[in-house]
């Protein structure tokens, strides 16, 4: 079930991240009907490999609910998860991801994550990643 406020919130992440010159890539956290954290890519301005949407998302709601058990949580992001991000959802504990973009990488993980079904919104952030990538490579 597509959630507005969830989808303004990625957008508003994916507007972040392309200020940044990031990856366009967003996650939240949600508990119940609750947005405990936001974040998007920042690999390249914090200078590290593992500052995936996903695992900021992560580590602020962790830090938020004063837990890194996230069990009632559940986490939305626009593209699948890669392996890593993959990992420290399964540690973290969160009870099940959405994903609006399938990732096209081929070291494909075995999840249980849903695909959100929701073609305007699908196909709005596979568009934005798309074109991240194509002005990327014309630079």
């Amino acid at each position: 079930m597509e959630n507005p406020v969830i989808v303004e919130t990625l957008k508003k992440e994916i507007d972040k991240s392309l200020k940044k010159n990031e990856v366009p890539i967003a996650a939240i956290v949600v508990k119940g009907d609750r947005i405990i954290s936001s974040a998007h890519n920042q690999t390249e301005s914090k200078g590290d490999v593992t500052a995936h949407a996903e695992v900021l998302a992560i580590k602020k709601a962790a830090k938020k609910l004063k837990t890194w058990k996230l069990n009632d949580c559940e986490l939305y992001v626009t593209l699948e998860p890669c392996i890593m991000c993959a990992e420290v959802i399964r540690s973290s504990r969160i009870k099940r991801v959405h994903y609006f973009v399938p990732s096209d990488k081929k070291e494909k993980f075995s999840t249980d994550f849903v695909k959100v079904e929701s073609s305007e919104q699908n196909e709005n952030f596979l568009f934005v990643i798309k074109a991240f990538f194509e002005d990327m490579r014309q630079k």
